[in-house]
């Protein structure tokens, strides 16, 4: 008799530790465990990161760490690590948590660009939106035999990133990114496209470059495929494009221009000795001036035909231009705007 008390003592003591132990691991796995106000936190899992990058993740936003860190290691999560950006939503438990960051890649996030008028400004625009940082881009982006086996120079590499939003996982490296970017490249030089560009005797590059400058010379879109037909006109009759704005890239390109901003051509500028320098050099310079708008990739490729020859800005209208079939229209054309540029006190 006296045992069978003492082994029912046992069983009893045992099923409370063992109630004890599941009350424990019930709120370790299903117990919500948020401590944030918002509908979902986010948080950024860095390739190779281990277990503490994590945890020093999540602890601001648990309740309580150490049930989590109990859970992790029960499931193995602790030598699981997978990066990239995860949901953390409000309510979650320690199960769902680990869940939900130990699969797949994590969300993708939207990388956007536009106006990023080098490479170095592009790696530091992207390096704000996915893990990469923007030395690791920089030096893919200017891999020379990269370019060189998809047909690019140093010189119109830029060409190469067509302005607009783009999904990636936030955990894309540098040549993933510089990868996607030359499929998306070319997913836009279509057969339809590329034969637009041969019928003007130009090769997508070239469209590119031209379409750079375009858009320097005009932001507005109803504009912009008048303007290309002018330049198209010079260089179908050999006739240098002489664009104020490769004059202005050429001087960025030296010390004296350093941190200024040139808001009137000079005929000092007309002297640079650049092969950018379109008064002096004939045809299209060696890469793109600026990233330019799609709209003015598609100016160029679907060109106005006409017989202009010069344009000036228009002093009447500003951000569009008077367009001219002779010179002598055209000095009339740019006497006016010099004369508007004197009176707003603009001389350089």
């Amino acid at each position: 008799m006296y045992i069978k008390k003492i082994l029912w003592a046992i069983a009893l003591i045992g099923l409370f530790i063992f109630g004890i132990i599941a009350y424990y691991v019930y709120g370790a796995m299903f117990e919500p465990n948020t401590a944030f106000n918002n509908d979902v936190a986010y948080i950024y899992i860095p390739t190779d990161a281990n277990y503490n990058d994590v945890r020093l993740q999540l602890e601001p936003i648990l309740k309580d760490i150490n049930s989590f860190d109990a859970l992790a290691k029960q499931k193995k999560y602790t030598s699981n690590i997978k990066s990239g950006k995860f949901a953390i939503k409000n309510g979650m438990n320690n199960n769902d948590i680990i869940n939900s960051i130990r699969i797949g890649k994590g969300l993708e996030v939207v990388a956007s660009f536009n106006n990023q008028n080098s490479l170095e400004a592009l790696a530091g625009r992207i390096s704000t939106q996915i893990e990469a940082d923007s030395a690791s881009l920089l030096m893919s982006m200017k891999d020379e035999t990269f370019l060189e086996v998809n047909g690019f120079t140093l010189e119109n590499a830029l060409g190469m990133y067509m302005p607009n939003s783009y999904k990636f996982y936030w955990n894309t490296s540098a040549d993933q990114f510089r990868d996607k970017m030359l499929s998306e490249y070319k997913r836009f030089w279509n057969d339809s496209k590329i034969a637009k560009a041969k019928a003007l005797n130009l090769s997508p590059n070239d469209v590119i470059t031209l379409a750079s400058i375009v858009h320097e010379e005009s932001k507005k879109k109803d504009e912009q495929p008048r303007v290309a037909g002018v330049y198209l006109n010079r260089l179908r009759i050999g006739m240098p494009l002489q664009a104020d704005p490769t004059l202005k890239f050429a001087a960025y390109k030296l010390p004296k221009y350093k941190n200024t901003v040139i808001r009137r051509v000079l005929n000092v500028h007309k002297e640079i000795d650049s092969p950018y320098n379109t008064y002096k050099n004939r045809g299209l310079p060696p890469g793109l001036i600026a990233m330019p708008d799609l709209s003015a990739v598609n100016a160029v490729l679907n060109a106005e035909k006409h017989s202009y020859l010069y344009f000036a800005a228009d002093a009447k209208k500003l951000g569009y231009h008077k367009f001219a079939k002779t010179l002598a229209q055209h000095n009339n054309n740019a006497r006016e705007y010099q004369r508007y540029l004197s009176s707003q006190g603009i001389n350089k």
